[in-house]
């Protein structure tokens, strides 16, 4: 029979699958001896059954009496009891921290007169009360799905009575008057009576906390960070310890290093007389550890020694949550944590440069997409800047964007294109939705601990809490600031979430440090170092080469500058816009040999140009060149422009006019599906000397690098061919050509000959297509859309939403490769084409091969190389490296 209930004295950190980050962390902590509120877990294989089949599985019920039974036992008191109540907290835990996103209730167990017993127990009225309207709130909300705005309003209104802004400010009496306000609200909103059995209430939580892993803000947090949507939730049953018992009481959340910025030290926030859930929420600014200190030195120099024995224990930054009741300091949770970019690669190089992990682990903690974040540009120090204030900058970043107030007109901006800065009091989960929409997040309230911190940090989002100068009236959509300064909906706003500076307007950025590294200048510092030491560490490791895609020789210099190794696709296509796009259309126009020839002609020495060009900057290194790919009507003007045009013609002139014969030709090109029409190969063979022109073009410039002592090694790549045969044509012309130059030029060429491998006839043929290829070249933009069916431009903006809604897919499958039905493509064409040619080379040049998911699927299926944008190559290498630890 399946176990589904563990105590805390059984499990360890290893058995997250089953117990939950938070469940297998609390019962690390206990077997260290650290002071943790004894409990039990219910398991996530609980969760799962009970989201299957709509109801607890079988002997659940009867493994909770027997654990709770054993805690009342090892507390000395019973759940609920009127004298003597024994209170628990239900928390979710899932495998992978989701912070704030699924539920949490506390002081379960009170009732009508388990409080009056809490009361004379404690000594303190006001203590009792409040615990007590904490538990109808959350409750209400979490397991009754009553808005949790209701009870707000009615505290704040209470507060507003009596002349008070802090909660701390209502006596035994307010929170009496308060309880019977919540208990009201239940029953009119849920159309029952709060449970005053003790019993029922925790089974009714239990319940709530399994359902909240299918919230609507649950789902989207999992596909933001990309979490698996079987796993479920455990939930951990805590015996209740009180921070809100007085100011001798208290909460907070600590981390070991900085999670902002990664620098050495211990960081938190401590809110004195208040509970877990106060400081979370950022309803009270808090005060530092250091602070504690003052407050209370005991636990506070405790609290430092337990957070070196964490960190010291998980061998990584810690982030901790404690309650200190009556001077007396308990440990309510530990995982590792979440931390930004900078923060990341601080921390590894540091740990690695203290022996606390070796360089090996440390690449293994910071991941390609940390890195494309750190190279996003950064403010300009200098300059007329309006700055408005100066919060606690929270997640770092530059982000730029119209001030919007709540998460419905976030989604709306940014579904228009617009960029828009999330402003709020402070976040709560049910703003994830305009955090994901924002560029930035900006409160009032709140400090590096508080839930906009740290999602926003999870997500990569800048932000900037605790800006106590801004007054956020959400109710009339605008920020007032001290002196009388008014910004609205739609006013811009520039944050910068290192320093925690906010500007009015658009503020200008530069190039991050990161970059300036990349491009080979001087820069200090020790995140510089940290990126250093990870980029050469990987570089040791990685078996994948990356190129980088590059058509111009500007492109090609940054690229090598960032670490390319060669030019894994030069687009020769993009070299026929602009002004040449005349030469293209005297090609297409010509309706015999002789003019075809000299508008190839005209094109040949600009091809050699450019081509020259690139092969010089990649000097010593691979440069694939691809033929032209796209359809000619590409580079033709539009048919109703052109229509106008000839319409406007004199009639004895038309039959003649350039005009009239460029809309022949229009008309004469035009195709339904041009993506499935005349392009790539087949205009190489349906266009005499087309791809003759461009090999030559290739194989002369390659012999004027040869002859000027340089090194070049092009090879020459035939687009979207789909059989042997089509590339044994092409490769006649081509191997023709090479022995023309090679003659006339006096010089041997080092050039191959490949293809591009993207149709799955092509993929299910590769051990054919191999016997007259050197190298295949996985285009997985063409091959995604044609395995799937899918036309890119217009599925992304119609459907793709949708689909991920529903789960079809977590990701699109242009940002990171589907292993599972175009990955299977590729690993066949890798088996049938080496099993045909065990020298032949493979790469990928879509997209996919800046996609840190999918270059970790290349290096497992055997690729040489991938190849990505310039910018991308640094990720690209970063994940090279990381791909080779997971083997």
């Amino acid at each position: 029979m399946t176990r589904y209930v563990f105590d805390f004295a059984t499990g360890d950190k290893d058995q997250r699958d089953l117990l939950g980050g938070k469940g297998a962390n609390l019962a690390e902590m206990t077997n260290l001896g650290l002071p943790v509120p004894p409990g039990f877990t219910i398991t996530t294989d609980a969760c799962r059954a009970y989201l299957e089949h709509g109801d607890q599985p079988p002997g659940l019920a009867e493994e909770v009496t027997e654990h709770l039974a054993a805690l009342e036992q090892a507390i000395g008191r019973t759940l609920g009891d009127p004298e003597d109540p024994l209170l628990v907290s239900v928390r979710s835990g899932a495998k992978f921290s989701m912070p704030g996103m699924m539920e949490t209730v506390l002081n379960v167990g009170l009732n009508d007169q388990s409080v009056e017993g809490l009361a004379q127990r404690s000594g303190d009225a006001r203590f009792a009360q409040d615990s007590y309207r904490r538990l109808l709130q959350m409750f209400g909300a979490t397991v009754l799905g009553i808005d949790s705005e209701h009870f707000s309003s009615a505290l704040d209104k209470l507060k507003g009575d009596r002349g008070t802004t802090e909660d701390t400010g209502l006596d035994a009496d307010d929170l009496r008057g308060l309880v019977t306000t919540y208990k009201k609200i239940i029953r009119e909103q849920a159309g029952r009576e709060f449970p005053q059995d003790p019993r029922e209430q925790m089974d009714l939580t239990m319940l709530a906390v399994f359902e909240s892993w299918n919230t609507e803000r649950a789902i989207l947090y999992r596909r933001q960070e990309q979490i698996p949507e079987d796993l479920g939730t455990a939930v951990n049953i805590q015996a209740m310890v009180f921070g809100n018992r007085g100011l001798t009481s208290g909460s907070g959340v600590c981390f070991t290093r900085d999670p902002s910025t990664g620098h050495q030290g211990v960081y938190g926030d401590y809110l004195q007389n208040a509970q877990g859930e106060d400081v979370v929420a950022g309803i009270r600014n808090t005060v530092s550890l250091a602070d504690l200190g003052e407050i209370d030195k005991k636990s506070h120099d405790e609290l430092l020694h337990i957070m070196e024995t964490l960190e010291q224990h998980y061998r990584d930054m810690c982030d901790i949550e404690f309650t200190i009741e009556d001077a007396k300091l308990w440990m309510l949770q530990t995982r590792v944590g979440k931390r930004t970019p900078e923060a990341a690669f601080r921390i590894a190089a540091q740990m690695a440069n203290e022996g606390l992990i070796d360089r090996d682990e440390a690449l293994r903690r910071v991941n390609g997409a940390q890195l494309a974040l750190l190279m996003f540009p950064r403010f300009k120090r200098k300059g007329d800047r309006d700055l408005l204030t100066t919060g606690m900058g929270a997640s770092p970043g530059a982000a730029v964007g119209k001030a919007v107030f709540d998460s419905d007109t976030a989604q709306e901006y940014a579904d228009r294109g617009e960029s828009v800065i999330l402003v709020r009091k402070e976040t709560n989960p049910d703003d994830l939705r305009g955090m994901v929409a924002a560029r930035g997040i900006l409160t009032s309230r709140g400090g590096k601990t508080s839930h906009a911190a740290v999602v926003a940090r999870g997500m990569g989002r800048t932000c900037v809490c605790g800006a106590e100068a801004l007054e956020v009236d959400v109710a009339r959509k605008q920020v007032r600031l001290r002196g009388g300064r008014v910004i609205h909906e739609g006013d811009v706003l520039s944050i910068d979430g290192t320093t925690g500076d906010v500007f009015a307007g658009e503020v200008q950025v530069v190039d991050s440090d990161v970059v300036r590294l990349f491009e080979g200048k001087a820069v200090d510092g020790e995140l510089a170092s940290a990126v250093e030491m990870m980029m050469e560490h990987a570089d040791g490791l990685s078996r994948l080469s990356v190129r980088s895609n590059a058509d111009t020789p500007e492109d090609a210099a940054r690229a090598r500058r960032f670490g390319a190794r060669g030019i894994g696709l030069c687009r020769t296509e993009h070299m026929f816009l602009g002004e040449r796009r005349l030469l293209v259309e005297n090609l297409i126009v010509a309706d015999d040999d002789e003019g075809r020839d000299a508008a190839l002609a005209e094109l040949l020495p600009l091809q050699r140009d450019d081509f020259r060009g690139i092969l010089e900057a990649m000097d010593g290194l691979p440069v694939t060149i691809r033929l032209i790919d796209p359809p000619l009507h590409e580079f033709l003007p539009d048919y109703t422009e052109l229509s106008v045009e000839v319409a406007l013609e004199d009639e004895r002139d038309k039959s003649d006019s350039r005009q009239h014969r460029l809309l022949q030709a229009v008309t004469r090109l035009h195709e339904q599906n041009p993506m499935l029409g005349l392009r790539g190969v087949r205009l190489g063979i349906a266009i005499p000397g087309l791809f003759t022109m461009q090999a030559r073009a290739v194989l002369e410039a390659a012999a004027e690098r040869i002859q000027a002592g340089g090194d070049p090694r092009p090879e020459i790549m035939v687009p979207l061919v789909g059989t042997v045969r089509e590339l044994d044509i092409v490769r006649g012309y081509i191997d023709a050509v090479a022995e023309e130059v090679q003659s006339e030029r006096g010089v041997q060429i080092p050039y191959s000959v490949g293809t591009m491998i993207e149709l799955p006839r092509a993929a299910l043929t590769a051990g054919r297509i191999a016997e007259s290829a050197e190298f295949f070249s996985f285009g997985t933009n063409d091959l995604t859309q044609m395995t799937w069916g899918f036309s890119r431009d217009d599925v992304e903006s119609s459907f793709f939403s949708t689909y991920l809604e529903h789960g079809i897919f977590p990701v699109s499958p242009f940002e990171s490769l589907d292993t599972e039905g175009v990955g299977e493509l590729v690993r066949t064409a890798v088996e049938r084409g080496r099993a045909s040619r065990p020298d032949l080379h493979l790469g990928v040049c879509g997209e996919h091969g800046g996609d840190p998911a999918s270059i970790h699927f290349f290096e497992q299926v055997g690729l040489d190389y991938v190849s990505c944008s310039p910018f991308r190559v640094p990720v690209a290498r970063l994940e090279a490296g990381r791909a080779r630890l997971d083997g």
